[in-house]
């Protein structure tokens, strides 16, 4: 049966908000519902960004800073199920490639091809602590990536 990596939408913290999308990053039999349950849970994934601690919305609107999109991934797990032929989403695959997992499907072009390839190619990393073992990513929390990508 056919595996797919896939955005699954969960309710975010206090309560489910509309507008508010969060999603897990799941494992799931490939012709299995979007919310059914899934096989292993990889991570999260916030596309709302968001203020980072430590700066204010002066700071942002000043452009000294920038609101940011919030991944956190089991990258150990996920280059796993890559690796035994698990086949990743559109939107999945462009997640992993913000984090340097895998490469990006489609290249940017235009008249600033060379700074965006430039970003594309040198994705700046924000190591996580480590997880503990009773976290959502199971009981084979290994290497976490957590990564803030400018929106």
């Amino acid at each position: 049966m056919v595996l797919k990596l896939r955005l699954a939408r969960i309710s975010t913290p206090g309560g489910a908000k509309r507008h508010h999308p969060r999603y897990n990053i799941v494992l799931a039999h490939a012709r299995t519902a979007r919310d059914s349950r899934p096989l292993e849970v990889l991570g999260t994934y916030n596309p709302i960004p968001s203020t980072p601690a430590g700066v204010t919305e002066e700071d942002v609107r000043a452009g000294r800073a920038r609101k940011v999109k919030e991944i956190k991934v089991d990258v150990s797990r996920a280059k796993y199920w890559l690796g035994v032929g698990a086949q990743p989403s559109d939107t999945v695959w462009r997640v992993l490639s913000m984090i340097g997992l895998l490469e990006p499907k489609y290249l940017p072009t235009g008249p600033q091809t060379e700074k965006a390839l430039k970003a594309v190619r040198f994705p700046t990393h924000v190591p996580a602590a480590p997880a503990s073992a009773g976290t959502a990513t199971g009981a084979h929390a290994g290497t976490q990536v957590s990564r803030n990508t400018p929106a």
